[in-house]
Protein backbone atom coordinates (compact mmCIF):
# COMPACT_ATOMS: atom_id res chain seq x y z
CA UNK A 1 0.00 0.00 0.00
CA UNK A 2 0.87 3.60 -0.83
CA UNK A 3 1.46 5.72 1.64
CA UNK A 4 0.58 9.22 0.57
CA UNK A 5 3.45 12.08 0.28
CA UNK A 6 2.96 15.23 2.69
CA UNK A 7 3.48 18.44 0.43
CA UNK A 8 6.17 20.18 1.00
CA UNK A 9 5.74 23.05 3.58
CA UNK A 10 8.10 26.39 2.73
CA UNK A 11 8.58 28.88 5.09
CA UNK A 12 6.66 32.38 4.51
CA UNK A 13 9.79 33.94 4.87
CA UNK A 14 13.67 33.77 6.02
CA UNK A 15 15.95 37.22 6.62
CA UNK A 16 18.78 36.76 4.52
CA UNK A 17 21.78 37.02 7.27
CA UNK A 18 20.25 34.70 9.55
CA UNK A 19 19.91 32.13 6.86
CA UNK A 20 23.58 33.23 5.83
CA UNK A 21 24.78 32.51 9.54
CA UNK A 22 22.79 29.18 10.06
CA UNK A 23 24.52 27.44 6.60
CA UNK A 24 27.80 28.75 7.92
CA UNK A 25 27.42 27.43 11.38
CA UNK A 26 26.08 24.06 9.92
CA UNK A 27 29.06 23.32 7.45
CA UNK A 28 31.24 23.83 10.40
CA UNK A 29 29.18 21.43 12.82
CA UNK A 30 29.70 19.04 9.46
CA UNK A 31 33.42 19.89 9.82
CA UNK A 32 33.05 18.95 13.25
CA UNK A 33 31.24 15.79 13.11
CA UNK A 34 33.43 14.32 10.56
CA UNK A 35 36.25 15.88 13.14
CA UNK A 36 34.56 14.14 15.76
CA UNK A 37 34.33 10.60 14.05
CA UNK A 38 37.92 10.57 13.10
CA UNK A 39 38.84 11.29 16.78
CA UNK A 40 36.32 8.27 17.67
CA UNK A 41 38.20 6.04 15.28
CA UNK A 42 41.78 7.09 16.28
CA UNK A 43 40.49 5.98 20.08
CA UNK A 44 41.12 10.01 21.10
CA UNK A 45 40.91 10.52 24.68
CA UNK A 46 37.32 10.61 25.92
CA UNK A 47 37.19 14.01 27.07
CA UNK A 48 38.90 15.57 23.98
CA UNK A 49 35.97 13.66 22.14
CA UNK A 50 33.51 15.34 24.69
CA UNK A 51 34.63 19.07 23.98
CA UNK A 52 34.05 18.62 20.15
CA UNK A 53 30.81 17.49 20.67
CA UNK A 54 29.47 20.05 23.22
CA UNK A 55 30.96 22.42 20.36
CA UNK A 56 29.03 20.93 18.15
CA UNK A 57 26.07 20.77 20.01
CA UNK A 58 26.45 24.54 20.69
CA UNK A 59 26.78 25.35 17.05
CA UNK A 60 23.06 23.61 16.60
CA UNK A 61 21.48 25.21 19.29
CA UNK A 62 22.49 28.28 17.87
CA UNK A 63 20.94 27.70 14.20
CA UNK A 64 17.97 26.43 16.16
CA UNK A 65 17.22 29.42 18.22
CA UNK A 66 17.32 31.04 15.27
CA UNK A 67 15.51 29.67 13.06
CA UNK A 68 12.56 29.37 16.42
CA UNK A 69 13.23 33.53 16.21
CA UNK A 70 12.02 33.40 12.17
CA UNK A 71 9.48 30.96 12.59
CA UNK A 72 7.77 33.14 15.21
CA UNK A 73 8.27 36.64 13.58
CA UNK A 74 6.67 34.98 10.24
CA UNK A 75 5.11 31.43 9.87
CA UNK A 76 3.62 32.09 13.56
CA UNK A 77 2.89 35.75 12.84
CA UNK A 78 1.55 34.98 9.22
CA UNK A 79 -1.07 31.72 11.03
CA UNK A 80 -2.02 34.06 13.60
CA UNK A 81 -3.03 37.13 11.56
CA UNK A 82 -4.96 34.15 8.75
CA UNK A 83 -7.73 33.04 11.20
CA UNK A 84 -9.03 30.81 14.18
CA UNK A 85 -7.78 27.61 12.36
CA UNK A 86 -4.40 28.58 11.44
CA UNK A 87 -3.76 29.99 14.74
CA UNK A 88 -5.33 27.02 16.57
CA UNK A 89 -2.85 24.81 14.18
CA UNK A 90 0.32 26.91 15.00
CA UNK A 91 -0.60 27.15 18.50
CA UNK A 92 -0.89 23.00 18.58
CA UNK A 93 2.69 23.07 16.50
CA UNK A 94 4.49 25.47 18.82
CA UNK A 95 3.46 23.11 21.68
CA UNK A 96 4.27 20.42 20.15
CA UNK A 97 7.43 21.51 19.11
CA UNK A 98 8.23 23.27 22.47
CA UNK A 99 7.31 19.95 24.15
CA UNK A 100 9.17 17.63 22.59
CA UNK A 101 12.13 19.40 21.84
CA UNK A 102 13.07 22.04 19.17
Amino acid sequence: MKTKKKPERRSVHVDAEPKKDNLRRLARVEGQVRGIARMVEEERYCADILVQIRGAQNALRAVAASLVQNHLRHCATAAFRAGPEERENMVEELTKLFRDGA
